[in-house]
Formats: C-alpha cells, structure tokens, sequence
C-alpha cells in the first residue's frame, strides 16, 4: 500500500493565518489547520454547547498547525524547502516534520472544491479533469495545479489576472517570476501575448507548468525554466508578472527592471495587506505605482520603471 506523506508545520498561533494562506499558495490541496486558539468561543458558535472534551482543552494555545498531505510519487524535499523558505522571509518561526499516513483519496478530495471560475472578462479556468465544459464563449484555461501553486482561485492569482488582462496588448512578450502552475504565462498566451517564459525555483511547479502549457496547446510559446530569474532569463520583456511574497518582492525590485523594456509594465501580487506599505515605499525607489488593488486581505500593484 502506498503511503502519502504528511507534512505537520508547528507555529505561533499568532501567525497561524498567515502561515495557512503560504502554505495554500504552494500547495492548494490536501490541507488543514489545525488551532485551538478560541476552542470554547468555536464550539459555542457552532454547536451552542461548553461541553468540550478534556483533551482539547489541554492543547496548547500559544501554539497552532498546519497539515499538509503529498502524493506517494512527490518527494517532498521542495515543498519542504519553499515552505520553509517563504515562512523565514515572512519571519514566522515554524518546525516542520515529516509524516507518513495511511493513502486516502486525498486528490479526489480536493478536487470537489476546484471548480471552474470566470476571471476578468476573457478567461474561465477550468480543472483538467471538466470535460466538455461551456465556457459560454469565454477563452478557455485548462489547468491541473499538480504541486505547484495556481488554480485561480486564490485571491493572489486573480488579481493578477485581472490586472494583467488590464494592461497587456497583443503580442506582448510576458515574463512570470516564480510561475507555479504556468497559469500566469498561460493565461497571457491564450489572451493575446506572442512568448511567455516561467521561471521558478521549484522543480515540481517548473514540471507542471509545462504541461499545462501543453494542456492549452502553447507550449510553443512557453519556456519554463528552473532556477534564478536573475541568472537564467535572458532579454526584456513588455509584462513582467511577480506573484510571490513580500521580501520576495522587495527583493527584487532593483533588478527586475532590467528585464522591462521602456513603458512595460510590471505586476506584483501575493502581498499580505499588512506588508502592503513596506513593498510599496521599497517598490517607490524604482518604479511609479500606476494601480493598487485590494481584495481579501490580499494586495495587487501595477508599476512602470521611473524615468
């Protein structure tokens, strides 16, 4: 019997939701918190009794957790590592383990909450496993996230849809920075740009986004590249597409502007709203804000390079 890896992530309970949306951005499915924080104020909520078991009441409050459940066939080492990675640059203390557990029908679990969803004006993402779907005249985006981060659905993701379809014109070339599942550079190619390229520093979503690009029959335009934006991609681009985390973003800002040809665009998103002030004055030094979009907690920025 083959056995699905778990892996357990123990942090401050302060952090708990910030730690919960990082680990939905790189892995959409097979997961769960697990916070005892406001045990008597939940239970009362929702089954308006105060009789709780001794057990839970014993657990920890300071602390909180994150479950996450990985296919037989998927080391997890690169989870591993780019969880680890996004809580030390978000500065959220965390030990990880390693778990395995009995296999389950996890894959077919989460994919009941994966649904075909209208972005922008243009696209509706479907699910790879939707056959046939009417798309009612919309461009339709087949997408399987495998491991790598990007169905849509997250509020990151579509904002940088949306802003994206705002600002790009046919045969615009498009540059996706920590690409995940491919949907970015996609998403473009089906909506008018002529090249895509996807770079990532993980190896699983450098996989699955080439076959999404052969999913959606654009893999002659799509590169996907492992590795460094800054030491593996070559030339300039009109869109240059971040969807990644605060330091990440701040990180970069000096040095993507040598991938923007003069009047491109660049699009930031995956910025946790309380960071949202210490990306845009580090973002300001560069770049000109033209666009900031809001949404669950979420934020999205357009700039262009300062003359």
């Amino acid at each position: 019997m083959n056995n699905w890896t778990e892996i357990k992530i123990e942090v401050n309970s302060a952090d708990i939701d910030k730690a919960g949306d990082i680990a939905n951005v790189v892995v959409p499915y097979g997961i769960y918190i697990e916070d005892y924080t406001n045990l008597e104020q939940t239970v009362e909520d929702i089954a308006h009794i105060d009789l709780i078991d001794e057990d839970l009441l014993k657990k920890d409050r300071n602390k909180a957790y994150v479950h996450i459940y990985l296919e037989p066939d998927v080391s997890p080492a690169e989870a591993v590592a780019f969880l680890s990675e996004r809580y030390d640059s978000e500065g959220i203390k965390h030990k990880i383990e390693l778990l395995n557990c009995a296999e389950e029908d996890w894959r077919n679990n989460w994919k009941k909450y994966f649904s075909p969803l209208n972005v922008g004006t243009k696209l509706t993402i479907v699910p790879s496993w939707y056959e046939n779907y009417d798309t009612h005249g919309r461009t339709a985006l087949n997408i399987d996230p495998g491991l790598a981060f990007g169905t849509g659905g997250h509020e990151t993701t579509r904002l940088c849809l949306e802003m994206c379809e705002k600002y790009m014109k046919s045969g615009d070339t498009v540059l996706d920075v920590g690409c995940g599942s491919g949907i970015l550079g996609i998403a473009a190619l089906l909506t008018g740009a002529s090249r895509a390229v996807g770079v990532d520093i993980d190896e699983v979503a450098v996989r699955t986004a080439k076959e999404n690009a052969e999913l959606n029959g654009v893999a002659d335009k799509f590169t996907a590249i492992h590795g460094s934006f800054t030491d593996k991609v070559e030339g300039k681009f009109d869109i240059v597409l971040a969807n990644i985390v605060a330091d990440a973003i701040i990180f970069l800002s000096k040095g993507v502007r040598d991938f923007m040809k003069e009047g491109s665009v660049y699009i930031m998103s995956g910025i946790i709203d309380t960071r949202a002030d210490e990306v845009k004055a580090e973002v300001s030094k560069y770049f000109d804000i033209i666009e900031e979009h809001l949404d669950g907690g979420w934020v999205c920025l357009a700039a262009k390079a300062k003359a």
